[in-house]
């Protein structure tokens, strides 16, 4: 079972590549489980026709310990496993210890075991990387971990500081950075930036995705690219990104 996060600051395009990807890594056969690390709650819905699904933590709230799998679990796009993981109001509580809770309960109801996934897809927010927003990580979750970014500052910002935790947890045996995953903002000459960025945090851009307004209109159907525009040109760069992945991860089946 092979098992990736995907990090990136928040508002980069993160959830989107990342709901693209499972879709793509379905479309070539695997059983992918996309599990949403983010107080938004937002990571699966273009896999769930534009449907928002309870999250880990609301379920525990509404049942304490009668939370069922099918309650936290929702099948969506050609049998894509879907879990929030959610977090608290805002203002009250960590987030951070939400994605720890929600990743506990999934260990609990045996849902790997369960489900047996081919691939897990951890969604996770970048701006900070601490306690829980590091347990795909540190926790050994995780066995690689890609960074979405673009050539904004800020972007390449929050890039650098995953890579920092990555490496310091990198001794123990934990997740390793297999890459930058360029979402292109048609930033002036971003590529070359990029490019320079990733080299200087020891690493490499897998896979460039290009602006196309095919993202936005597959999304305000509640749906992934792959789904929407299976023939575009967009729904191919995905469909390369996923074997891009493939190739990247194929280390944990050997």
């Amino acid at each position: 079972m092979r098992k990736i996060a995907i990090y990136g600051k928040g508002g980069i395009g993160k959830s989107t590549t990342t709901s693209n990807l499972t879709a793509a890594l379905i479309e070539k056969g695997y059983k992918v489980m996309q599990i949403g690390c983010d107080p938004k709650a937002d990571s699966t819905t273009n896999l769930l026709s534009g449907e928002s699904l309870i999250t880990v933590l609301d379920a525990i709230k509404e049942k304490g310990g009668d939370v069922e799998l099918e309650d936290i679990v929702k099948i969506g796009y050609k049998g894509a496993l879907c879990v929030e993981a959610g977090g608290p109001t805002p203002g009250i509580g960590c987030a951070g210890r939400g994605i720890i809770t929600a990743f506990e309960k999934l260990e609990e109801l045996d849902a790997y075991n369960i489900y047996k996934p081919d691939i897990i897809i951890y969604d996770v927010l970048g701006d900070v990387v601490c306690g829980g927003f590091a347990m795909p990580i540190r926790g050994g979750y995780a066995n690689d971990v890609f960074i979405v970014s673009s050539g904004e500052m800020m972007a390449l910002y929050a890039a650098s500081n995953i890579s920092s935790a990555i490496k310091n947890f990198g001794t123990r045996g934990y997740a390793k950075l297999g890459g930058i995953i360029l979402n292109s903002r048609n930033v002036e000459d971003e590529e070359n930036i990029v490019n320079k960025a990733a080299e200087e945090i020891g690493t490499k851009v897998v896979k460039k995705i290009p602006r196309d307004g095919h993202v936005q209109l597959a999304e305000q159907q509640g749906k992934t690219v792959v789904e929407a525009y299976p023939e575009s040109e967009m729904a191919k760069h995905y469909l390369e990104l996923a074997e891009l992945i493939l190739e990247g991860t194929r280390h944990e089946e050997e």
